[in-house]
């Protein structure tokens, strides 16, 4: 068979693999994702263990056995305090805001200061949101100094692909998995043939070292870095008709939930910053602090409804949800139906206020509140907790990335040993997640375009 002809002006897969200078990206990648690993050690244990006194050794301290229904006011409250001259003092606002996506533009090095404050501001204290996004930006900034270390910017596109290889290698662990930050760079560039070789590489290479790192340091060091992970998960059987029956109208109402969630977001946004298109890098306003704080409360607001409703700790519905799925996932027997209804909404509230006000991640928050209604449904005839848990992780991570493949490697990595047995639910369930969230989206686009052009209406007639 004669070979397929190449496309004029087009490079091949072997043109980059071979091209003068790749194999020292791939060296500066594996040497890029030691650091940049480290410091994303870092700065996760120390957000851990914040979290921890803020949340469970500050109340015992006060002489409660836990944290109790009104400790969220306060400490959001403070958040809000610690956040507000940082989104409008420091260089970069504190980074992105996470309604917009997952990690934003490259982050210039002079405004990690600022990503890392916001975050440290926002996370231990509650806000319902997740570390990935400072993460990403602290190894795509991280990259840009290495790029100017070597003397390399002169190549423009030496710092995209460097700052895509840094953002793997601080989310690698974070996720369970390089392989997850692998793909996840796959799918967010959404490029194809040997554009998409000269990116991937170069991305495995420095998630795989930081993974390694991740690891290593985890083990010496016994710091815990609370990692998405579940301990156990219930039994999954191979899924059959009930699953997938349940499964679609399911997957569609986590997508429902997730989507009203970052629409509200974008609502807050618009509030915050007075712009609703608006970066978060545009010039702030006393006003901008004022509602930032308002917002924060709001957030507290929340998670204090929650206890409130259920008579549990407030700790369940703030913060990032990794410590909640897991207890959740282990025990799901021990959540009342009422309690997962109330954590899905009070938390799908506060994580949606978060999302436009705040400094963090968009997919843990997500990942829990799939999880608990997965849960809560899990008892409809022929559908079942485990595949409820299951098709409630990939659709919300769907839902909230826009990344379906990404969405079921997570999810899969999550459950462990039963992900290939339940792998056609979780394909099915990202699948219908990303087509009923382009639907949602696209829909809330129209309203908003047609009550924009909308003429004012006229005044009555005397």
């Amino acid at each position: 068979m004669p070979q397929q002809a190449v496309p004029a002006g087009g490079p091949t897969v072997r043109d980059v693999l071979l091209a003068k200078g790749y194999l020292r990206l791939l060296l500066l990648s594996a040497a890029l994702g030691i650091p940049v690993s480290l410091i994303a050690f870092a700065f996760v244990s120390l957000e851990h263990e914040l979290q921890h006194w803020v949340w469970e050794s500050l109340p015992v301290t006060a002489g409660f056995d836990r944290a109790p229904w009104w400790w969220g006011l306060p400490a959001l409250l403070l958040a809000g305090l610690l956040l507000a001259p940082i989104v409008t003092r420091v260089p970069g606002h504190g980074g992105h805001i996470p309604v917009d996506g997952l990690g934003g533009p490259p982050t210039p090095p002079v405004a990690l200061p600022g990503v890392v404050l916001a975050a440290l501001a926002c996370l231990p204290l509650g806000a319902v949101l997740g570390p990935e996004g400072p993460l990403m930006a602290m190894g795509s900034g991280l990259a840009l100094l290495a790029v100017r270390s070597f003397r390399q910017a002169e190549r423009p596109r030496l710092a995209p692909v460097l700052g895509a290889a840094g953002s793997a290698a601080a989310i690698s662990t974070i996720f369970g998995s390089p392989l997850v930050a692998g793909v996840m760079m796959i799918e967010a560039a959404g490029l194809g043939g040997p554009r998409l070789m000269a990116l991937i590489l170069p991305s495995l290479v420095a998630s795989g070292i930081g993974a390694l790192v991740f690891t290593g340091f985890g083990h010496w060091t016994g710091l815990s870095i609370g990692a998405l992970s579940l301990p156990s998960v219930p039994p999954e059987g191979v899924p059959d008709s009930g699953d997938f029956l349940w499964g679609l109208p399911f997957a569609a109402a986590v997508t429902v939930v997730c989507v009203c969630g970052q629409l509200l977001g974008r609502r807050v946004k618009a509030y915050v910053t007075g712009d609703p298109q608006g970066p978060a890098s545009r010039p702030a306003t006393r006003q901008t602090a004022v509602r930032t704080v308002v917002c924060s409360v709001a957030v507290g607001a929340c998670i204090t409804a929650y206890a409130l409703l259920t008579g549990r700790s407030p700790e369940e519905a703030a913060l990032s949800g990794q410590l909640t799925l897991g207890s959740l996932a282990a025990d799901p027997g021990a959540w009342p139906i009422g309690a997962l209804l109330a954590l899905t909404l009070c938390k799908a509230a506060g994580w949606g206020i978060a999302l436009g006000s705040m400094r963090g991640g968009p997919i843990f928050p997500a990942a829990l509140i799939g999880a608990a209604l997965g849960v809560a449904c899990g008892p409809l005839p022929g559908f079942g907790v485990a595949s409820g848990l299951a098709a409630g992780i990939a659709a919300a991570a769907a839902a909230v990335t826009r990344l379906p493949v990404t969405s079921v490697i997570l999810a899969a990595e999550l459950i462990g040993q039963d992900a290939r047995n339940a792998m056609p639910l979780l394909i099915v369930a990202a699948v219908t997640a990303s087509v009923v969230g382009a639907l949602v989206r696209a829909l809330a686009r129209r309203r908003s375009t047609d009550a924009a052009v909308a003429p004012p209406s006229a005044p009555a007639a005397r």
